[in-house]
C-alpha cells in the first residue's frame, strides 16, 4: 500500500444559517419522543414580542460575529410548527428579519412545519415575506410508526404538503427519524423508497433519542420500547442515505447537533457527537469495497478527496485496517487530492504495472 498527497486546493465556502429556535410554537400537542427545550437549549419565550426583539438581536450577533465573505445567508426558524402559529403571530415574526433583507444583509428566510399545517394558501404569505425553504417533520412514512409515535398526521397529508410547497416554487426538505415504535428495518427501507417518490429536495436522518421529560421515556423506563444499537441505527442511516442520493435527493444532515443540553437529558438511544461521519465513513466504505473488489491481487490507484482522508480511516483507522485484512490495498497506490468534485466519491483505475 502507498499513498501520495497533491496540493491542497481551497474549497467553497458553506451557506451561512442563522438559527432561530421556537420551541414548541405552532404545535398544540407533544409527540411521543419530543421534548424540544433540551434539543434546542432554548426555552419558550414569553411573548410574540419578546422573541421577535430576540430574532433581531440574534441575526445581528451572527452577521458581527461570522461576516458574509461571499456567503448567502438565510435566517433559520427551527423547533416549532411555524405554519400552525396564527398568520398575524408567523408575519410578526418573518417581519422580524425584513430590515436585514432590504439591507442586503440575509439573502432569505428558511423554517420548518408539519405536514398537516400545509395547505394550498400556505405558500404565497411564506412567498411573499422572503422565505425561500420550508423543512417538513415527515418523520415517518409508514401509517402505524406514524400513528404509535402519536405524530397526530398521515402519509397523504405529507405526500400533499410537499407537492403544495415545490408546486409554488419553494425548496422543500423531509425530516426523518430512524427507530420510531413500530418500526423495522423493512419498513424504514420502505419508507425511503415512498419518501424518494414524492421528491423532496433534500432530507434530514435523525436516530430517535430518548429524551428526559418526553412521553418515550416512559416506555422505555417501562420497557415498552427499546432503543436500537448505535452500530445498527449507522447502518440504517447509510442505507437511507443511499436510497435518497440514487434519486438526486441531498441528505444535508444525519444527527442531531450535539450540545451539552442534549446530552445532559439524554436517557437512552444511539447518540454520537459524529454520528453523521460515522455515517458517512460507513457508506465511504462500502464504496471503497465494491470498487476495489475486482482489482484484488492487481495494481491499481484508489483516489479519494484530501477532506475524506479521516472518514477512509474511520474511528481508530477500522475502515481502512478491513479493507487490509479483505486484502484490497495489497497493491493499491492510494491517493488524497482536492479535484473539484471528487469529496464523497471513489475513484479506481487499473494499472499496468506496480508503481
Amino acid at each position: 500500500m502507498r499513498r501520495a498527497q497533491s496540493p491542497t486546493l481551497p474549497a467553497n465556502r458553506p451557506p451561512l444559517v442563522i438559527p432561530i429556535f421556537i420551541p414548541h410554537q405552532g404545535c398544540p400537542h407533544r409527540c411521543l419522543f419530543c421534548n424540544q427545550q433540551p434539543i434546542t437549549g432554548e426555552a419558550e419565550p414569553a411573548t410574540t414580542d419578546e422573541t421577535s426583539k430576540a430574532i433581531a438581536a440574534t441575526i445581528r450577533l451572527w452577521l458581527e460575529r461570522s461576516p458574509r465573505q461571499g456567503r448567502r445567508v438565510q435566517v433559520a426558524f427551527y423547533g416549532g410548527s411555524f405554519t400552525g402559529l396564527p398568520q398575524w403571530q408567523q408575519q410578526q415574526l418573518l417581519s422580524a428579519v425584513q430590515p436585514f433583507i432590504r439591507q442586503g444583509q440575509v439573502d432569505g428566510i428558511r423554517l420548518s412545519t408539519r405536514p398537516d399545517y400545509v395547505d394550498n394558501d400556505t405558500p404565497s404569505m411564506l412567498l411573499s415575506l422572503g422565505v425561500e425553504t420550508v423543512e417538513l417533520g415527515v418523520q415517518s412514512m409508514e401509517e402505524s410508526v406514524l400513528k404509535q409515535s402519536q405524530r397526530g398526521h398521515n402519509v397523504q397529508q405529507i405526500a400533499n404538503a410537499i407537492a403544495v410547497l415545490k408546486g409554488a416554487g419553494l425548496t422543500t426538505g423531509a425530516q426523518l427519524m430512524l427507530g420510531l415504535p413500530g418500526e423495522t428495518t423493512a419498513s424504514a427501507i420502505a419508507g425511503a423508497h415512498r419518501l424518494a417518490l414524492l421528491r423532496p429536495d433534500f432530507a434530514r436522518l435523525y436516530p430517535v433519542l430518548v429524551i428526559r421529560g418526553s412521553g418515550l421515556e416512559v416506555w422505555h423506563r417501562q420497557g415498552r420500547y427499546r432503543t436500537p444499537s448505535l452500530w445498527r441505527a449507522v447502518v440504517l442511516a447509510g442505507r437511507l442515505n443511499r436510497i435518497l442520493a440514487q434519486q438526486a435527493i441531498k441528505v444535508v444532515r444525519t444527527g442531531l447537533q450535539p450540545s451539552a443540553e442534549l446530552e445532559a437529558n439524554l436517557v437512552a438511544g444511539p447518540y454520537h457527537p459524529a454520528f453523521g461521519e460515522l455515517v458517512k465513513s460507513r457508506l465511504l466504505f462500502n464504496e471503497t469495497r465494491r470498487q476495489l473488489a475486482p482489482y484484488r491481487g492487481q495494481a491499481c490507484r484508489l483516489t479519494l478527496a484530501s477532506q475524506d482522508h479521516s472518514l477512509f480511516s474511520g474511528q481508530r483507522r477500522c475502515g481502512e485496517k478491513r479493507l487490509a485484512q479483505l486484502h484490497l490495498l495489497d497493491q493499491t497506490t492510494i491517493v488524497f487530492n482536492d479535484t473539484p468534485g471528487l469529496r464523497g466519491h471513489v475513484e479506481v483505475v487499473g494499472l499496468s504495472h506496480s508503481p
